[in-house]
């Protein structure tokens, strides 16, 4: 009768609950438990809003005390006390660590928001009208965040074609080394005859997580970088998946030491799930009067204390991201290992821990995902063909418990090729 209520009342419009089709009750760290008392090993997160596993003993307890002691809970803009320790506590533990120097617009309550936001002022700190975006990105379903994601599937609702919108190729999605895929680029935009103008912005991932977890390379996102400066561009950094820890890094385009000129940061930003967008912006380019951005949900200060507990529990010192990183490296070449014998139909791509296994047919990864949830483990599926069995783990999960479910999920693939006979028998 419960499951019933959402297939006879919900919109159709629904999609996890169809790839993961229970009904959940109750969760914690890395496990979640259905209405019938089974258990579930979270390689999903939340689609990487629960980098921190569930229901973090600190940050519960945090938010319990902020809700008995009658906090503010929607402060829209206004000076709040939580707000003010969350600043502090980012700018101390996250920016000055990094050298980095931004101003912190607060959005709306999603990803979309954040991305919405950043086309916006890069519009109109540059007085351009097109943002160039690659093949292979994703940014979010509302109006101007879909218009530069690639996915034609997605962009489908939209009916009509959003105006200025450049396309590009990611890196790999073109023949050549980096050098030539860069030259590329620099011909589309510089090269006399194209007709292409010098865009606003360029907006990227530096890790596409819905576009099947492509991976720029740091010559790659400074190439980038350097033609967004010689053009007058603004370089836009979508970290709101990658973002909080998930590439072994608190932000992924550090790997490349790249300082974009906007940071869109949500999901895992509030420590546990609750909703809550920011932009990083560079001072010069913080030129929004007054009101001209805005949104009634922008002040959750409830989220902003649970990511103070977040900021404060996890990044007051490197051992959290170093890690992640040695998980996601130890993850990574026991996958890499455990499916040598099918070399060819599955690769093992990411970063951090944010992995996945490539299937040269994406009906194996679709069927994995599905045999792996009726084994009690939750995982998804990305990139253009669904070929991607996308592993975005709880960062905290125990390693050793990590380990174990790469092997269970290798044997799946294996299973799924027809090779796990031999491969035992190896």
């Amino acid at each position: 009768m419960v499951a019933t209520i959402f297939s006879e009342t919900e919109s159709e419009v629904r999609s996890y609950c169809r790839a993961f089709p229970a009904v959940f009750s109750q969760a914690k760290g890395a496990i979640l438990r259905d209405v019938d008392g089974k258990r579930y090993l979270d390689f999903f997160a939340g689609a990487g809003s629960l980098n921190y596993g569930h229901n973090d003993e600190d940050m519960v307890e945090a938010a319990v005390a902020y809700m008995r002691g009658d906090g503010i809970l929607n402060g829209l803009d206004l000076n709040t006390e939580a707000k003010a320790e969350f600043i502090e506590t980012f700018r101390d533990l996250i920016l000055r660590p990094r050298g980095l120097d931004y101003k912190l617009q607060f959005t709306g309550p999603t990803g979309a928001n954040a991305v919405e936001a950043a086309l916006k002022l890069a519009r109109k700190a540059t007085q351009r009208p097109d943002v160039a975006c690659f093949s292979g990105g994703y940014h979010g379903m509302s109006l101007g965040a879909l218009s530069v994601t690639a996915n034609a599937v997605k962009r489908a609702s939209l009916v009509v074609q959003v105006p200025g919108v450049v396309r590009l190729p990611f890196e790999g999605a073109i023949q050549g080394d980096v050098d030539s895929q860069l030259g590329v680029l620099r011909d589309m935009l510089c090269r006399p005859g194209f007709g292409i103008d010098a865009p606003a912005a360029f907006v990227l991932e530096c890790v596409q997580g819905e576009g099947g977890l492509n991976c720029a390379s740091a010559k790659w996102l400074q190439g980038v970088a350097a033609l967004a400066k010689q053009l007058g561009a603004l370089l836009i950094v979508d970290e709101i998946q990658t973002g909080c820890g998930r590439t072994g890094r608190f932000f992924s385009f550090e790997h490349a030491g790249i300082e974009p000129d906007i940071v869109c940061l949500s999901k895992s930003l509030s420590g546990a799930g609750l909703p809550f967008s920011l932009n990083l912006i560079k001072p010069e380019i913080d030129i929004w009067k007054p009101g001209e951005h805005n949104g009634t949900f922008r002040g959750n200060n409830l989220a902003m204390v649970m990511a103070t507990a977040a900021l404060k529990k996890y990044w007051s010192t490197p051992d959290f991201a170093l890690e992640v990183e040695s998980k996601g490296e130890e993850l990574a070449e026991t996958l890499r290992r455990a499916t040598a014998a099918a070399a060819g139909d599955v690769d093992v791509i990411g970063r951090g821990l944010m992995l996945g296994l490539r299937f040269r047919q994406p009906e194996h990864a679709r069927a994995a995902a599905r045999r792996l949830f009726d084994d009690g483990l939750l995982i998804e599926v990305c990139g253009p063909r669904n070929e991607v069995l996308k592993l975005m783990p709880v960062l905290t999960m125990e390693r050793r418990t990590l380990l174990s479910a790469a092997q269970r999920i290798a044997d799946c693939a294996l299973e799924l090729l027809g090779l796990a006979v031999e491969t035992t028998a190896a």
